[in-house]
């Protein structure tokens, strides 16, 4: 099938629910991502540029999520350790190249709190059967080449490691950040679906 872009919608896991992001959710979203833990690892340009304000933040947010043209997801966890679903990040399917069968997903934070956790493959399998189910056939994956706990974090969702490409993007603080980019193409997702649900199956009972 060719192709096409999905239409925004909830996406519901056992542990997390993928929600369109809105601006009514902003300010939750500061509250889970706006700290320093979180951008030193490179988000939204690295330490310099995180916002010190939620005003500042929803301006910044404004910007970075480019809503109009790629499908950003406030991830709320739903795992029934508190009565209602409790925000804890984000992460964007995006950059959609039609013709090419390709998209990106990134744009990534999470609270400091779920970090390890079942919430980011869960997050990384909704999205990629999205991505898959709509006829994509290559997922890229990038993060700065510095930033190890990331860059382990991609690899371990069994994204292939494809190289750096040098001065990728520029940071918040006038330095240039290399990428590394990891892709998981429609002929790797059987195995990596698999291993994606076992991994959050072994969270589940507590074994992973």
């Amino acid at each position: 099938m060719p192709a096409i872009r999905p239409a925004p919608r909830v996406l519901d896991g056992s542990v997390v629910r993928l929600m369109p992001l809105e601006d009514e959710h902003l300010p939750a979203l500061y509250g889970a991502i706006g700290r320093p833990d979180v951008f030193e690892g490179g988000y939204g340009g690295g330490a310099a540029g995180m916002p010190s304000t939620e005003a500042g933040f929803i301006e910044f947010a404004h910007n970075y999520y480019r809503r109009d043209i790629a499908n950003v997801y406030g991830v709320w966890l739903q795992d029934g350790t508190t009565s209602e679903p409790t925000m804890v990040g984000t992460s964007t399917l995006g950059d959609f190249e039609l013709v090419k069968e390709s998209a990106h997903i990134g744009w990534t934070a999470y609270s400091p709190s779920v970090w390890g956790s079942a919430v980011n493959p869960e997050s990384k399998l909704l999205m990629l059967d999205e991505a898959f189910d709509h006829g994509f056939g290559r997922i890229k994956l990038q993060a700065d080449a510095v930033n190890a706990r990331s860059r382990a974090a991609i690899a371990k969702l069994g994204a292939r490691f494809e190289g750096v490409t040098r001065r990728d993007q520029l940071r918040a603080d006038g330095t240039w950040r290399d990428a590394a980019v990891y892709s998981i193409i429609v002929d790797d997702w059987p195995e990596v679906r698999a291993g994606l649900v076992a991994r959050v199956a072994q969270f589940a009972a507590g074994t992973s």
